[in-house]
């Protein structure tokens, strides 16, 4: 039997995320939840969560060097999943509140407040499963729990041949918007697979088996 893949859930100080330990578990990970920059380098994969306000956690991300850790694995290959507001803060910058907090800068891009007569998006929806996607693989008509005011409505990065474009998975709300992106070594959902119930468990394992 093979030995299951290695996954760290890193621990910067953003909610509570033994939620996302547990379902990785159950997805077929040995996952750990650790602020510890050794394990989160050599992980088979590194889940970036994040809860709250885009400046929050930002701010509490770069206390923790965690850009260093994210850049570092992905010039290296190395596979990494944000979920939530760790999806938006890949972006080059996020707006709140008239606030504009620069981000990662992994893809190009603003993350802005959803346009829809009724915030945050709380409840299930269903997704538009990009070309390609392995994170949808057996769920393209499943529906995933969303929890959010703000969102990136806008993909700008261009992809030149012979480099694969990455996936982009939709979902409207009001307006449509990234629900994830998969894209070479990084991937990221703005819902929440830990929250989505079965559906979710399979994203996860779908994720894991690309390690």
């Amino acid at each position: 039997m093979s030995e299951r893949p290695k996954v760290v859930v890193y621990d910067y100080g953003s909610g509570n995320v033994h939620s996302a330990v547990k379902a990785l578990i159950a997805a077929g990970a040995d996952a750990e939840l650790s602020n510890d920059r050794t394990a989160a380098m050599e992980a088979d994969g590194l889940l970036v969560p994040g809860v709250g306000a885009f400046a929050a956690v930002r701010e509490a991300l770069a206390a923790h060097r965690g850009e260093e850790i994210i850049g570092r694995r992905l010039a290296g290959g190395r596979k990494v999943l944000g979920i939530c507001v760790g999806m938006q803060i890949l972006f080059e910058h996020g707006v709140e509140r008239g606030v504009n907090v620069e981000g990662l800068g992994e893809w190009p891009g603003t993350v802005t407040e959803l346009d829809a007569p009724v915030l945050p998006h709380i409840g299930w929806n269903t997704v538009e499963p990009g070309e390609g996607s392995v994170l949808f693989r057996g769920i393209e008509n499943e529906r995933f729990y969303f929890v959010h005011s703000y969102a990136s409505q806008h993909w700008e990065l261009d992809v030149i041949p012979p480099f694969p474009g990455p996936a982009l998975t939709w979902t409207t709300y009001g307006s449509p918007f990234l629900a994830a992106v998969e894209n070479g070594p990084l991937s990221a959902t703005q819902f929440h697979p830990e929250k989505s119930g079965d559906a979710g468990i399979q994203l996860l394992r779908n994720w894991i088996g690309s390690l």
